[in-house]
């Protein structure tokens, strides 16, 4: 085989056939016209009403592709869908959560609880925060009655001033 850009084997997606192409040896066949189809077609039609009754048993591996149809696998890996019916399902049975959901709402719980206390100044940040409060609200008001004072401290040099 030479060194060229086209390799020996063809590129792209490779077509295989159905088992019942291969029974009915259309599966590699190349065109042909109009005419010759249209034969074919009815000789199919044929055909296929004498294999109906073989195709009801064999109505499960119509709906797979390629060689799944052939092949039998048995995957004990494989999860196989488990379709309910609405009148199948149970609405009285509860539901069970998981691991992450449960943790998800007892965390929420803690927080809600945490969040109480903390209004209520039963835990030990709000302690410390009402301290800082209260040193801040002590603060303030020694510096508004400093403010106070100097400001009639002022008024008062200024009517001595004046007089």
């Amino acid at each position: 085989m030479g060194k060229g850009k086209f390799k020996g084997k063809p590129t792209g997606r490779r077509n295989f056939s159905t088992p019942e192409e291969m029974i009915a040896g259309t599966s590699s066949r190349p065109r042909k016209f109009k005419q010759v189809q249209q034969e074919e077609a009815e000789q199919g039609k044929e055909e296929e009403i004498e294999e109906e009754s073989e195709e009801d048993s064999e109505e499960e591996t119509e709906g797979r592709k390629g060689v799944q149809g052939i092949i039998q696998i048995e995957n004990p890996n494989l999860v196989k869908p488990k379709t309910m019916k609405a009148r199948q399902a149970d609405l009285e049975r509860t539901t069970e959560l998981s691991r992450r959901e449960r943790e998800e709402i007892e965390k929420q719980k803690a927080h809600e609880r945490y969040m109480r206390l903390q209004e209520q100044g039963k835990t030990e940040q709000a302690r410390k925060d009402l301290e800082r409060l209260a040193l801040v609200r002590q603060q303030r008001a020694e510096a508004a009655k400093k403010r106070e004072e100097e400001k009639a401290a002022r008024e008062q040099k200024r009517a001595e001033a004046r007089k």
